[in-house]
């Protein structure tokens, strides 16, 4: 990743993320506070960490039922658009 010229910025985005995620626990506002922070700093250092706390997230409240189809179907519909436009199939 890039470094990030306002470090000190992408940190503290960070901590109000990762402190809302484990302190309040409100896990729908850490999602949109990484999600944001990974939107204005996508090279950041913190933007990473974003992303493994939205995964993290993701397995606490989404049943390993749910998140193995809708992996499936988003697999699935990833290699159909890839077949439309000309990429090969596996066939």
């Amino acid at each position: 990743m890039k470094t990030d010229h306002n470090a000190g910025e992408t940190a503290g985005l960070y901590a109000e993320a990762y402190a809302t995620q484990y302190s309040a626990r409100d896990l729908a506002k850490a999602l949109r506070l990484h999600a944001d922070l990974i939107a204005s700093h996508p090279d950041a250092e913190e933007a990473g960490y974003s992303r493994a706390q939205i995964q993290n997230i993701v397995r606490e409240v989404v049943p390993i039922e749910t998140l193995l189809a809708s992996q499936l179907d988003l697999a699935l519909a990833h290699l159909n658009r890839e077949d439309s436009i000309g990429a090969p199939s596996n066939d």
